[in-house]
């Protein structure tokens, strides 16, 4: 399951069912909405930016190939990750 913004509708869901084999699901606001709401499922992916532009490097464009840039976003992630499992856990979480 893939959660997209309101502008990704079209022909995109379509394709993502059929060449991808993943449901693409629009989080859209409503029309009666004024002003800043918070969409569901949207700050997961505001969250995974904010963790992103902690690793310095992704701050900014250099890359100029798209693997390349791909390869730092993984690297960003197994950094995060690794850091995260190899935290020591408080005494009453399981």
């Amino acid at each position: 399951l893939v959660w997209a913004d309101g502008g990704y509708t079209g022909g995109l869901v379509g394709w993502c069912r059929d060449k991808l084999a993943l449901t693409l699901e629009i989080v859209k606001r409503t029309d009666d909405m004024e002003g800043f709401v918070v969409l569901p499922r949207r700050w997961v992916a505001e969250r995974t930016f904010a963790w992103l532009m902690n690793s310095r490097r992704l701050a900014r464009d250099y890359e100029t190939l798209p693997a390349t840039s791909e390869a730092m976003i993984r690297w960003s992630m197994v950094t995060r990750m690794s850091r995260r499992l190899a935290r020591p856990r408080a005494a009453g979480r399981h």
